[in-house]
Protein backbone atom coordinates (compact mmCIF):
# COMPACT_ATOMS: atom_id res chain seq x y z
CA UNK A 1 0.00 0.00 0.00
CA UNK A 2 2.79 2.27 0.92
CA UNK A 3 4.34 1.70 -2.84
CA UNK A 4 1.00 2.14 -4.31
CA UNK A 5 0.03 5.57 -2.10
CA UNK A 6 3.31 7.28 -3.06
CA UNK A 7 2.98 6.66 -6.82
CA UNK A 8 -0.48 8.40 -6.72
CA UNK A 9 1.36 11.59 -4.92
CA UNK A 10 4.05 11.78 -7.42
CA UNK A 11 2.20 10.52 -10.84
CA UNK A 12 4.43 10.87 -13.88
CA UNK A 13 6.98 12.47 -14.41
CA UNK A 14 10.84 11.09 -14.31
CA UNK A 15 10.08 9.27 -10.93
CA UNK A 16 7.05 7.83 -12.97
CA UNK A 17 8.50 6.42 -15.97
CA UNK A 18 10.13 3.51 -17.42
CA UNK A 19 13.86 4.10 -18.30
CA UNK A 20 13.78 4.62 -22.22
CA UNK A 21 16.96 4.08 -24.39
CA UNK A 22 16.23 4.98 -27.86
CA UNK A 23 13.08 3.43 -29.03
CA UNK A 24 13.26 0.52 -26.88
CA UNK A 25 11.29 0.14 -23.14
CA UNK A 26 14.21 -1.30 -21.56
CA UNK A 27 17.79 -2.22 -23.12
CA UNK A 28 17.83 -5.94 -23.19
CA UNK A 29 20.00 -8.94 -23.80
CA UNK A 30 19.49 -10.61 -27.21
CA UNK A 31 17.67 -14.01 -27.98
CA UNK A 32 19.77 -16.37 -26.83
CA UNK A 33 19.92 -20.49 -25.68
CA UNK A 34 22.28 -20.08 -22.53
CA UNK A 35 24.13 -22.83 -21.31
CA UNK A 36 25.14 -24.27 -18.06
CA UNK A 37 29.08 -24.13 -18.24
CA UNK A 38 29.56 -25.03 -14.47
CA UNK A 39 29.69 -28.35 -13.59
CA UNK A 40 26.47 -29.29 -11.79
CA UNK A 41 26.12 -29.61 -8.41
CA UNK A 42 25.33 -33.37 -7.08
CA UNK A 43 24.62 -33.82 -3.18
CA UNK A 44 24.21 -37.67 -3.62
CA UNK A 45 27.44 -39.80 -3.20
CA UNK A 46 27.40 -42.82 -5.77
CA UNK A 47 25.67 -45.09 -3.60
CA UNK A 48 23.26 -41.84 -2.77
CA UNK A 49 22.17 -42.23 -6.53
CA UNK A 50 22.10 -46.20 -6.14
CA UNK A 51 19.98 -45.93 -3.29
CA UNK A 52 17.54 -43.22 -4.66
CA UNK A 53 17.26 -45.81 -7.91
CA UNK A 54 16.47 -48.64 -5.97
CA UNK A 55 13.94 -47.12 -4.28
CA UNK A 56 11.92 -46.27 -7.32
CA UNK A 57 11.87 -49.27 -8.42
CA UNK A 58 11.18 -51.01 -5.81
CA UNK A 59 7.70 -48.33 -5.32
CA UNK A 60 7.18 -49.82 -8.97
CA UNK A 61 7.88 -53.26 -7.96
CA UNK A 62 6.42 -53.74 -4.92
CA UNK A 63 3.89 -50.84 -4.28
CA UNK A 64 3.01 -50.01 -7.91
CA UNK A 65 1.42 -46.72 -9.63
CA UNK A 66 -2.24 -46.48 -9.98
CA UNK A 67 -3.56 -45.39 -13.30
CA UNK A 68 -6.94 -44.51 -13.42
CA UNK A 69 -7.14 -44.71 -17.55
CA UNK A 70 -8.38 -48.07 -18.90
CA UNK A 71 -6.24 -47.76 -22.56
CA UNK A 72 -3.21 -47.16 -20.42
CA UNK A 73 -4.24 -50.25 -18.12
CA UNK A 74 -4.60 -52.24 -21.46
CA UNK A 75 -1.09 -51.45 -22.78
CA UNK A 76 0.62 -51.86 -19.39
CA UNK A 77 -1.32 -55.69 -19.92
CA UNK A 78 -0.43 -55.99 -23.71
CA UNK A 79 3.75 -55.22 -22.57
CA UNK A 80 3.58 -58.05 -19.98
CA UNK A 81 2.94 -56.05 -16.82
CA UNK A 82 1.17 -56.98 -14.05
CA UNK A 83 -2.44 -55.02 -13.80
CA UNK A 84 -4.51 -55.62 -10.44
CA UNK A 85 -7.61 -53.52 -11.00
CA UNK A 86 -6.19 -49.91 -11.69
CA UNK A 87 -3.57 -50.78 -9.96
CA UNK A 88 0.13 -51.05 -12.14
CA UNK A 89 3.33 -53.07 -11.38
CA UNK A 90 6.44 -52.44 -13.53
CA UNK A 91 9.71 -54.67 -13.24
CA UNK A 92 12.52 -52.27 -13.30
CA UNK A 93 13.70 -54.30 -16.56
CA UNK A 94 10.59 -53.06 -18.08
CA UNK A 95 11.06 -49.26 -16.67
CA UNK A 96 15.08 -49.01 -17.81
CA UNK A 97 14.35 -50.51 -21.35
CA UNK A 98 11.61 -48.28 -22.02
CA UNK A 99 13.44 -45.11 -20.67
CA UNK A 100 16.52 -46.12 -22.51
CA UNK A 101 14.03 -45.98 -25.45
CA UNK A 102 13.71 -41.54 -25.06
CA UNK A 103 15.87 -39.13 -26.54
CA UNK A 104 18.45 -37.60 -24.46
CA UNK A 105 18.06 -34.54 -26.43
CA UNK A 106 15.60 -32.70 -28.79
CA UNK A 107 14.10 -29.94 -30.15
CA UNK A 108 10.97 -28.01 -30.59
CA UNK A 109 10.07 -26.23 -33.33
CA UNK A 110 7.59 -23.36 -33.13
CA UNK A 111 5.82 -21.33 -36.08
CA UNK A 112 8.48 -18.81 -36.10
CA UNK A 113 11.52 -21.64 -36.94
CA UNK A 114 14.24 -18.88 -35.86
CA UNK A 115 12.66 -19.59 -31.80
CA UNK A 116 13.65 -23.08 -32.30
CA UNK A 117 14.44 -24.54 -28.40
CA UNK A 118 16.90 -27.44 -28.06
CA UNK A 119 16.10 -29.53 -25.11
CA UNK A 120 19.12 -31.33 -23.39
CA UNK A 121 22.37 -31.18 -22.67
CA UNK A 122 23.61 -28.08 -21.15
CA UNK A 123 20.79 -25.74 -22.66
CA UNK A 124 18.95 -24.13 -20.09
CA UNK A 125 15.53 -22.52 -20.75
CA UNK A 126 13.04 -20.39 -19.46
CA UNK A 127 9.22 -20.04 -19.48
CA UNK A 128 6.63 -17.32 -18.33
CA UNK A 129 4.21 -18.01 -15.27
CA UNK A 130 1.58 -20.62 -15.83
CA UNK A 131 -1.88 -21.53 -14.67
CA UNK A 132 -2.75 -18.95 -11.56
CA UNK A 133 -6.27 -19.05 -11.24
CA UNK A 134 -5.62 -15.27 -9.55
CA UNK A 135 -3.85 -12.01 -10.62
CA UNK A 136 -2.05 -8.92 -9.06
CA UNK A 137 -0.77 -6.08 -9.75
CA UNK A 138 0.22 -2.77 -8.23
CA UNK A 139 -2.93 -0.82 -9.53
CA UNK A 140 -5.59 -3.25 -8.19
CA UNK A 141 -2.94 -3.48 -5.12
CA UNK A 142 -5.12 -6.89 -4.44
CA UNK A 143 -5.60 -10.66 -5.54
CA UNK A 144 -8.44 -10.69 -8.08
CA UNK A 145 -9.71 -13.98 -10.51
CA UNK A 146 -7.95 -13.52 -13.94
CA UNK A 147 -9.30 -12.30 -16.74
CA UNK A 148 -8.37 -12.31 -20.50
CA UNK A 149 -7.57 -8.30 -20.89
CA UNK A 150 -4.93 -9.46 -17.95
CA UNK A 151 -4.14 -13.18 -19.74
CA UNK A 152 -2.91 -11.49 -22.82
CA UNK A 153 -0.90 -8.75 -21.11
CA UNK A 154 1.24 -11.59 -19.77
CA UNK A 155 1.52 -12.85 -23.32
CA UNK A 156 2.71 -9.92 -24.51
CA UNK A 157 5.65 -10.21 -21.59
CA UNK A 158 6.32 -13.27 -22.74
CA UNK A 159 6.61 -12.57 -26.16
CA UNK A 160 9.04 -9.13 -25.14
CA UNK A 161 11.72 -10.66 -22.87
CA UNK A 162 14.33 -12.14 -24.77
CA UNK A 163 15.49 -14.44 -22.04
CA UNK A 164 11.78 -16.03 -21.59
CA UNK A 165 11.85 -19.15 -24.48
CA UNK A 166 8.46 -20.65 -24.04
CA UNK A 167 4.96 -19.44 -23.32
CA UNK A 168 3.74 -22.76 -21.22
CA UNK A 169 0.53 -22.58 -19.77
CA UNK A 170 -1.97 -19.84 -19.44
CA UNK A 171 -0.05 -17.23 -17.66
CA UNK A 172 -3.12 -16.16 -15.79
CA UNK A 173 -6.55 -18.61 -16.24
CA UNK A 174 -9.01 -16.27 -17.60
CA UNK A 175 -11.85 -17.09 -15.88
CA UNK A 176 -14.38 -14.34 -17.91
CA UNK A 177 -14.15 -17.02 -21.16
CA UNK A 178 -16.54 -20.03 -20.49
CA UNK A 179 -14.42 -23.21 -19.70
CA UNK A 180 -15.67 -25.06 -22.32
CA UNK A 181 -13.90 -22.69 -25.46
CA UNK A 182 -11.36 -20.76 -22.62
CA UNK A 183 -8.72 -23.09 -24.46
CA UNK A 184 -9.63 -21.70 -28.32
CA UNK A 185 -9.73 -18.35 -27.14
CA UNK A 186 -6.79 -18.37 -25.31
CA UNK A 187 -4.65 -20.66 -27.28
CA UNK A 188 -5.44 -18.37 -30.40
CA UNK A 189 -3.78 -15.36 -28.38
CA UNK A 190 -1.13 -17.30 -27.97
CA UNK A 191 -0.58 -18.09 -31.39
CA UNK A 192 -1.06 -14.18 -32.70
CA UNK A 193 0.61 -12.84 -29.62
CA UNK A 194 3.27 -14.62 -29.42
CA UNK A 195 5.78 -16.73 -31.66
CA UNK A 196 7.25 -19.14 -29.26
CA UNK A 197 7.05 -22.67 -27.98
CA UNK A 198 4.01 -22.89 -26.68
CA UNK A 199 1.90 -25.96 -24.35
CA UNK A 200 -1.55 -27.85 -24.32
CA UNK A 201 -3.15 -28.96 -21.48
CA UNK A 202 -3.91 -32.59 -21.37
CA UNK A 203 -7.47 -32.00 -20.05
CA UNK A 204 -9.72 -34.23 -22.65
CA UNK A 205 -9.18 -34.97 -25.44
CA UNK A 206 -11.15 -31.78 -27.52
CA UNK A 207 -8.77 -30.05 -25.53
CA UNK A 208 -5.42 -31.64 -27.10
CA UNK A 209 -6.50 -32.24 -30.25
CA UNK A 210 -7.69 -28.70 -30.56
CA UNK A 211 -4.78 -27.28 -29.40
CA UNK A 212 -2.70 -29.77 -31.52
CA UNK A 213 -4.59 -28.30 -34.99
CA UNK A 214 -4.39 -24.71 -33.93
CA UNK A 215 -0.35 -25.04 -33.69
CA UNK A 216 -0.77 -26.90 -37.24
CA UNK A 217 -2.40 -24.27 -38.56
CA UNK A 218 -0.20 -21.19 -37.42
CA UNK A 219 3.27 -23.47 -38.56
CA UNK A 220 1.65 -23.63 -42.25
CA UNK A 221 2.31 -27.29 -41.45
CA UNK A 222 0.68 -30.25 -43.24
CA UNK A 223 -0.51 -33.03 -41.19
CA UNK A 224 2.84 -35.24 -41.68
CA UNK A 225 4.87 -32.10 -41.12
CA UNK A 226 2.97 -31.53 -37.93
CA UNK A 227 3.70 -35.59 -36.86
CA UNK A 228 7.27 -35.38 -38.30
CA UNK A 229 8.84 -33.56 -35.07
CA UNK A 230 7.86 -31.88 -32.35
CA UNK A 231 6.27 -28.22 -32.44
CA UNK A 232 4.98 -28.07 -29.29
CA UNK A 233 4.57 -30.12 -25.88
CA UNK A 234 2.36 -31.14 -22.72
CA UNK A 235 3.18 -31.32 -19.14
CA UNK A 236 1.47 -32.77 -16.81
CA UNK A 237 1.55 -33.91 -13.09
CA UNK A 238 0.94 -37.02 -11.24
CA UNK A 239 -1.46 -37.08 -8.68
CA UNK A 240 0.31 -37.89 -5.98
CA UNK A 241 0.85 -40.56 -3.78
CA UNK A 242 1.85 -42.71 -6.57
CA UNK A 243 -1.65 -41.87 -9.34
CA UNK A 244 -2.07 -40.39 -12.68
CA UNK A 245 -5.17 -39.84 -13.75
CA UNK A 246 -7.32 -40.24 -16.71
CA UNK A 247 -7.28 -36.78 -18.77
CA UNK A 248 -3.46 -36.27 -18.33
CA UNK A 249 -2.54 -39.80 -19.76
CA UNK A 250 -5.06 -39.71 -22.37
CA UNK A 251 -3.61 -35.86 -23.29
CA UNK A 252 -0.35 -37.61 -23.64
CA UNK A 253 -1.15 -40.90 -25.45
CA UNK A 254 -2.70 -38.00 -28.02
CA UNK A 255 0.39 -36.25 -28.55
CA UNK A 256 3.01 -39.07 -28.26
CA UNK A 257 1.05 -41.01 -31.17
CA UNK A 258 1.48 -37.61 -33.01
CA UNK A 259 5.44 -36.92 -32.07
CA UNK A 260 4.69 -33.98 -29.81
CA UNK A 261 6.61 -33.76 -26.69
CA UNK A 262 5.87 -34.71 -23.29
CA UNK A 263 7.06 -33.23 -19.36
CA UNK A 264 5.61 -35.87 -16.39
CA UNK A 265 6.34 -33.94 -13.48
CA UNK A 266 4.97 -35.39 -9.95
CA UNK A 267 3.97 -32.42 -7.73
CA UNK A 268 5.45 -34.23 -4.59
CA UNK A 269 5.13 -31.89 -1.55
CA UNK A 270 7.49 -33.36 1.42
CA UNK A 271 5.71 -34.20 4.70
CA UNK A 272 2.00 -34.44 2.77
CA UNK A 273 1.98 -36.27 -0.45
CA UNK A 274 5.43 -37.43 -0.35
CA UNK A 275 7.34 -39.01 2.60
CA UNK A 276 9.11 -36.17 4.52
CA UNK A 277 12.63 -36.97 4.18
CA UNK A 278 13.80 -35.38 0.71
CA UNK A 279 15.26 -38.48 -0.33
CA UNK A 280 11.66 -40.14 0.25
CA UNK A 281 9.85 -37.79 -2.18
CA UNK A 282 12.37 -37.62 -4.55
CA UNK A 283 12.17 -41.50 -4.82
CA UNK A 284 8.92 -41.57 -5.18
CA UNK A 285 8.75 -38.66 -7.50
CA UNK A 286 11.11 -40.22 -9.96
CA UNK A 287 9.05 -43.54 -9.73
CA UNK A 288 5.64 -41.77 -10.64
CA UNK A 289 7.02 -39.80 -13.06
CA UNK A 290 9.11 -43.40 -14.76
CA UNK A 291 5.92 -45.16 -14.62
CA UNK A 292 4.37 -42.62 -16.84
CA UNK A 293 7.43 -42.63 -19.65
CA UNK A 294 7.62 -46.15 -19.77
CA UNK A 295 3.93 -46.07 -20.85
CA UNK A 296 4.52 -43.61 -23.51
CA UNK A 297 8.24 -44.87 -24.92
CA UNK A 298 6.05 -48.17 -25.04
CA UNK A 299 3.69 -46.58 -26.98
CA UNK A 300 5.87 -44.71 -29.28
CA UNK A 301 8.95 -45.65 -29.01
CA UNK A 302 11.86 -42.34 -28.71
CA UNK A 303 9.19 -39.97 -28.54
CA UNK A 304 10.79 -36.83 -26.40
CA UNK A 305 10.05 -36.93 -22.82
CA UNK A 306 11.26 -35.04 -19.82
CA UNK A 307 11.26 -36.10 -16.51
CA UNK A 308 10.22 -33.05 -13.77
CA UNK A 309 10.72 -32.02 -10.28
CA UNK A 310 8.15 -30.45 -8.52
CA UNK A 311 9.28 -31.83 -4.75
CA UNK A 312 9.52 -29.08 -2.21
CA UNK A 313 8.18 -29.34 1.64
CA UNK A 314 5.17 -28.43 3.61
CA UNK A 315 5.07 -25.42 6.37
CA UNK A 316 4.65 -28.35 9.09
CA UNK A 317 3.14 -25.61 11.21
CA UNK A 318 -0.26 -24.52 8.48
CA UNK A 319 0.12 -27.69 5.87
CA UNK A 320 0.87 -24.96 3.58
CA UNK A 321 3.15 -25.44 0.80
CA UNK A 322 6.85 -23.72 0.88
CA UNK A 323 8.85 -23.17 -2.40
CA UNK A 324 12.19 -21.53 -2.78
CA UNK A 325 13.53 -23.36 0.74
CA UNK A 326 16.68 -25.04 1.59
CA UNK A 327 15.16 -28.51 0.63
CA UNK A 328 13.44 -27.46 -2.70
CA UNK A 329 17.16 -26.52 -3.74
CA UNK A 330 18.43 -29.83 -2.74
CA UNK A 331 15.56 -31.80 -3.88
CA UNK A 332 16.17 -30.11 -7.18
CA UNK A 333 19.98 -30.86 -7.45
CA UNK A 334 19.70 -34.22 -6.11
CA UNK A 335 16.48 -34.93 -9.38
CA UNK A 336 19.37 -33.62 -11.66
CA UNK A 337 21.70 -36.17 -10.30
CA UNK A 338 18.63 -39.00 -10.88
CA UNK A 339 18.12 -37.34 -14.39
CA UNK A 340 21.25 -37.56 -15.57
CA UNK A 341 21.14 -41.28 -14.45
CA UNK A 342 18.34 -41.95 -16.49
CA UNK A 343 19.76 -40.05 -19.42
CA UNK A 344 16.47 -37.94 -19.77
CA UNK A 345 16.33 -34.00 -20.11
CA UNK A 346 15.08 -32.63 -16.97
CA UNK A 347 12.41 -29.40 -16.23
CA UNK A 348 12.20 -27.66 -12.89
CA UNK A 349 10.44 -24.05 -11.54
CA UNK A 350 11.19 -20.96 -10.37
CA UNK A 351 8.46 -20.54 -7.52
CA UNK A 352 8.07 -18.58 -4.27
CA UNK A 353 4.97 -18.52 -1.67
CA UNK A 354 5.34 -15.04 -1.72
CA UNK A 355 2.24 -13.20 -1.98
CA UNK A 356 3.28 -9.81 -3.15
CA UNK A 357 6.42 -9.47 -5.10
CA UNK A 358 8.50 -8.24 -2.46
CA UNK A 359 12.21 -9.32 -0.71
CA UNK A 360 10.48 -12.72 0.36
CA UNK A 361 9.02 -13.36 -3.68
CA UNK A 362 12.55 -12.41 -4.69
CA UNK A 363 15.00 -14.42 -2.63
CA UNK A 364 12.31 -17.35 -2.92
CA UNK A 365 12.41 -17.36 -6.49
CA UNK A 366 16.13 -16.50 -6.98
CA UNK A 367 16.75 -19.64 -4.61
CA UNK A 368 14.54 -21.40 -6.99
CA UNK A 369 16.37 -19.94 -10.30
CA UNK A 370 19.97 -21.07 -9.37
CA UNK A 371 18.76 -24.19 -7.88
CA UNK A 372 17.90 -25.22 -11.94
CA UNK A 373 21.36 -23.94 -13.04
CA UNK A 374 23.08 -25.80 -10.26
CA UNK A 375 21.06 -28.98 -11.21
CA UNK A 376 21.77 -28.71 -14.63
CA UNK A 377 17.83 -28.40 -15.29
CA UNK A 378 17.11 -27.96 -19.39
CA UNK A 379 13.78 -26.47 -18.89
CA UNK A 380 12.54 -23.75 -16.06
CA UNK A 381 8.46 -23.81 -15.49
CA UNK A 382 7.42 -20.54 -14.16
CA UNK A 383 10.67 -18.27 -14.26
CA UNK A 384 8.65 -14.86 -14.12
CA UNK A 385 5.67 -13.71 -12.36
CA UNK A 386 4.63 -16.81 -9.90
CA UNK A 387 3.13 -15.67 -6.89
CA UNK A 388 1.26 -17.24 -3.84
CA UNK A 389 2.74 -20.98 -4.62
CA UNK A 390 1.05 -20.83 -8.40
CA UNK A 391 -1.98 -18.79 -7.27
CA UNK A 392 -1.14 -15.53 -8.41
CA UNK A 393 0.28 -14.23 -11.64
CA UNK A 394 1.82 -10.67 -11.53
CA UNK A 395 3.14 -8.51 -13.96
CA UNK A 396 5.56 -6.80 -11.82
CA UNK A 397 6.70 -9.87 -10.11
CA UNK A 398 7.20 -10.87 -14.08
CA UNK A 399 9.65 -7.90 -15.02
CA UNK A 400 11.10 -8.38 -11.74
CA UNK A 401 11.98 -12.06 -12.83
CA UNK A 402 13.40 -11.41 -15.65
CA UNK A 403 15.83 -9.04 -14.41
CA UNK A 404 16.75 -12.11 -12.25
CA UNK A 405 17.06 -14.45 -15.33
CA UNK A 406 19.24 -11.76 -17.30
CA UNK A 407 21.42 -11.79 -14.46
CA UNK A 408 21.74 -15.56 -14.82
CA UNK A 409 22.11 -15.54 -18.21
CA UNK A 410 25.13 -13.23 -18.63
CA UNK A 411 26.69 -15.44 -15.38
CA UNK A 412 26.58 -18.25 -18.32
CA UNK A 413 28.71 -16.18 -20.60
CA UNK A 414 31.85 -18.03 -20.97
CA UNK A 415 33.52 -14.74 -21.92
CA UNK A 416 33.06 -13.29 -17.63
CA UNK A 417 35.76 -16.03 -17.40
CA UNK A 418 37.95 -15.99 -20.56
CA UNK A 419 41.82 -16.12 -19.70
CA UNK A 420 43.25 -14.82 -22.94
CA UNK A 421 46.54 -12.72 -23.11
CA UNK A 422 44.28 -9.62 -22.76
CA UNK A 423 41.90 -10.51 -20.81
CA UNK A 424 45.18 -11.17 -17.93
CA UNK A 425 45.12 -7.31 -19.42
CA UNK A 426 48.70 -7.02 -17.76
CA UNK A 427 49.94 -4.32 -19.86
CA UNK A 428 47.05 -2.18 -18.60
CA UNK A 429 47.87 -3.18 -14.97
CA UNK A 430 51.68 -2.10 -16.06
CA UNK A 431 50.47 1.10 -17.45
CA UNK A 432 48.12 2.16 -14.26
CA UNK A 433 51.11 0.88 -12.03
CA UNK A 434 50.70 1.44 -7.82
CA UNK A 435 49.12 5.36 -7.88
CA UNK A 436 46.64 5.33 -10.89
CA UNK A 437 43.28 4.04 -12.13
CA UNK A 438 41.72 1.96 -14.62
CA UNK A 439 38.92 4.32 -16.19
CA UNK A 440 41.20 6.25 -18.34
CA UNK A 441 42.93 2.96 -19.61
CA UNK A 442 42.58 1.98 -23.51
CA UNK A 443 42.18 -1.36 -22.22
CA UNK A 444 38.76 0.02 -19.95
CA UNK A 445 37.77 2.45 -22.88
CA UNK A 446 37.90 -0.74 -25.42
CA UNK A 447 35.55 -2.76 -23.13
CA UNK A 448 33.49 -0.54 -20.93
CA UNK A 449 30.24 -0.50 -22.97
CA UNK A 450 30.26 -4.48 -22.37
CA UNK A 451 32.30 -5.19 -19.94
CA UNK A 452 29.85 -5.63 -17.01
CA UNK A 453 26.21 -6.55 -17.03
CA UNK A 454 23.41 -3.58 -17.15
CA UNK A 455 20.47 -3.58 -15.48
CA UNK A 456 17.38 -3.03 -16.54
CA UNK A 457 15.16 -2.88 -13.36
CA UNK A 458 18.23 -2.33 -10.48
CA UNK A 459 18.76 1.11 -9.40
CA UNK A 460 22.31 1.25 -8.38
CA UNK A 461 22.25 4.85 -7.38
CA UNK A 462 23.27 6.02 -3.91
CA UNK A 463 20.23 6.91 -2.00
CA UNK A 464 20.85 10.14 -1.87
CA UNK A 465 20.72 10.50 -5.38
CA UNK A 466 17.66 7.50 -5.28
CA UNK A 467 15.93 10.21 -3.12
CA UNK A 468 16.40 13.09 -5.77
CA UNK A 469 14.87 10.90 -8.18
CA UNK A 470 11.60 9.68 -6.14
CA UNK A 471 12.80 7.37 -4.10
CA UNK A 472 10.74 4.78 -6.62
CA UNK A 473 10.71 1.21 -5.04
CA UNK A 474 11.40 -1.71 -7.16
CA UNK A 475 7.79 -2.92 -7.05
CA UNK A 476 6.91 -0.03 -8.87
CA UNK A 477 9.15 0.71 -11.40
CA UNK A 478 8.40 -2.77 -12.77
CA UNK A 479 4.92 -1.64 -12.41
CA UNK A 480 6.17 1.38 -15.14
CA UNK A 481 8.22 -1.42 -17.69
CA UNK A 482 5.17 -3.67 -17.71
CA UNK A 483 2.70 -0.91 -18.65
CA UNK A 484 4.95 0.61 -21.33
CA UNK A 485 5.56 -2.39 -22.46
CA UNK A 486 2.44 -3.15 -23.21
CA UNK A 487 1.46 -0.15 -24.29
CA UNK A 488 4.18 0.00 -26.93
CA UNK A 489 3.83 -3.73 -27.93
CA UNK A 490 3.70 -4.99 -31.60
CA UNK A 491 2.43 -8.47 -32.24
CA UNK A 492 5.06 -10.87 -34.02
CA UNK A 493 3.85 -11.06 -38.13
CA UNK A 494 1.85 -13.87 -38.91
CA UNK A 495 0.34 -14.69 -42.83
CA UNK A 496 -2.86 -12.95 -43.19
CA UNK A 497 -4.20 -16.37 -44.89
CA UNK A 498 -2.86 -18.38 -41.43
CA UNK A 499 -4.81 -15.86 -39.35
CA UNK A 500 -8.00 -16.19 -40.82
CA UNK A 501 -7.79 -19.99 -41.11
CA UNK A 502 -7.01 -20.29 -37.22
CA UNK A 503 -10.52 -17.48 -36.80
CA UNK A 504 -12.30 -20.25 -38.42
CA UNK A 505 -11.52 -22.92 -36.71
CA UNK A 506 -12.17 -20.98 -33.25
CA UNK A 507 -15.64 -20.37 -34.68
CA UNK A 508 -16.39 -23.41 -35.81
CA UNK A 509 -15.33 -25.52 -32.60
CA UNK A 510 -17.08 -22.99 -30.26
CA UNK A 511 -20.57 -23.38 -32.77
CA UNK A 512 -20.10 -27.50 -32.24
CA UNK A 513 -19.58 -26.63 -28.50
CA UNK A 514 -16.25 -26.50 -27.95
CA UNK A 515 -14.84 -29.04 -24.75
CA UNK A 516 -16.80 -31.07 -21.74
CA UNK A 517 -16.07 -29.13 -18.56
CA UNK A 518 -16.81 -32.71 -15.94
CA UNK A 519 -12.91 -33.85 -16.99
Amino acid sequence: MTIQTRSRRRGGGRAGAAQRRGDAVIEQLPWSIPQVIDPPIEPLPPEGVAAIHDGAMRILEEIGIVFLNDEALAIFKEAGCKVDGNIVYLDRDFVMEMVAKAPSEFTITPRNPERVLPFGGRNILFGNVSSPPNYWDLSLNAKVPGNREQMRDLLKLTQYFNCIHFAGGYPVEPVDIHASVRHLDVLFDKLTLTDKVMHAYSLGKERVEDVMEMVRIAGGLSDEEFEAKPHMYTNINSTSPLKHDEPMIDGCLRLARRGQAIVVTPFTLAGAMAPVTMAGAVAQSIAESLSAIALFQYVRPGIPCMIGTFTSNVDMKSGAPAFGTPEYMRSTQMTGQMARFYDLPMRSSGVCAANVPDGQAMWETSNSLWAAVQSGTNMVYHSAGWLEGGLIASPEKFVMDCEVIQHIQRYLQPQITATRGEDIALEAIREVGHDGHFFGTQHTQDRYSTAFYQPFLSDWRNYEAWEAAGGVWTAERAHHVYKEIVASFEAPAMDDAIREELSAFVERRKAEGGAPTDF
